[in-house]
């Protein structure tokens, strides 16, 4: 308990930490933020390292949260935190979804790699470089696949549908290589130990890898939530999917001109969709605590 505590309590420390740079910088910082490479008598030219430090570029915190409780878009309009809690809603279900087929890819993965140390070398390679492929690039792709699909068969492929397949991209990598460095976890000696008792391969992945991986496993678990509520986002950026809280962010940054303060709405609700999402998985540890001895870190 005293550790879970210094946990939440760092946890804490640095979001204060966060908050109070952002406020210092805004104060003392340059009011033109800090351009390199800038030609003279050429406006926008050079790469901005440093942003400005107006209102319109850096809202203080106390606006972006004021405006949490603010009309959407004026007159009876619901405050936005209502539609950013609405849209948060329905992206962390379709996560959800993305995690659990990324787990179960991953987890189908990692038992064959390590059950044939050739698929190892065949597949390890290949799904460390599916990751290097650009998500905006992939997601286009898997909607247009899924409207083709829709379009050609009984079985309907909902645009949601394609979301949660752009997420489990994300998700799986971590699971795939989690389980796979879990199962090889058991000492050679307590391998030795199961064939004197005559374990088969099942048998021995049943009370002995599986067991010995929740340690790697659930770091694992928790790194795929995070990274299936981000692929969430930024597929329903790419596919234009309406209703989640990734559409919503692009079109509130499209009047961040006017309103400054409201991009910051969704883009803090993604950052709690992401804690919700680890938070959540955490809760499955703690049914497994007595297997988490030594447990790695994500």
């Amino acid at each position: 308990m005293t550790r879970q505590r210094a946990a939440i309590a760092w946890g804490a420390l640095g979001v204060v930490a966060v908050m109070a740079l952002w406020e210092l910088y805004k104060a003392f910082g340059p009011a033109e933020g800090f351009v390199v490479g800038a030609i003279a008598g050429q406006t926008g030219s050079g790469a901005m390292l440093l942003p400005r430090t107006n209102d319109r570029a850096m809202p203080h915190i106390w606006d972006m949260v004021a405006r949490l409780f603010q009309s959407t878009s004026g007159g009876d309009t619901p405050p936005l935190i209502v539609p950013v809690l609405t849209a948060g809603l329905t992206t962390l279900g379709i996560a959800a979804v993305g995690w659990l087929i990324g787990v179960t890819v991953g987890l189908l993965l990692g038992l064959v790699m390590q059950r044939w140390r050739l698929a190892e070398w065949g597949l390890l390679p290949w799904i460390v470089v599916s990751q290097t492929v650009p998500l905006i690039a992939f997601a286009p792709i898997i909607a247009s696949i899924g409207s083709q699909v829709d379009r050609a068969g009984p079985i309907p492929w909902p645009q949601w549908l394609s979301v949660a397949i752009i997420a489990s991209y994300l998700a799986f990598f971590p699971v795939a290589v989690g389980v796979l460095r879990g199962l090889e976890a058991p000492d050679r000696i307590h391998l030795d130990l199961m064939h004197t008792y005559a374990a088969g391969y099942w048998q021995t992945l049943w009370r002995l890898r599986l067991p010995a991986a929740v340690p790697h496993l659930l770091p694992a678990l928790r790194l795929g939530a995070a990274s299936a509520v981000v692929g969430a986002v930024v597929a329903e950026v790419s596919i234009g999917m309406r209703g989640g809280i990734g559409r919503m962010l692009i079109q509130l940054a499209g009047q961040g001109s006017s309103d400054p303060a409201a991009p910051w709405g969704p883009t803090f609700g993604s950052i709690a969709l992401g804690l919700v999402a680890a938070g959540t998985v955490a809760l499955i540890g703690l049914g497994l605590k007595n297997y988490r001895r030594g447990e790695a870190t994500s």
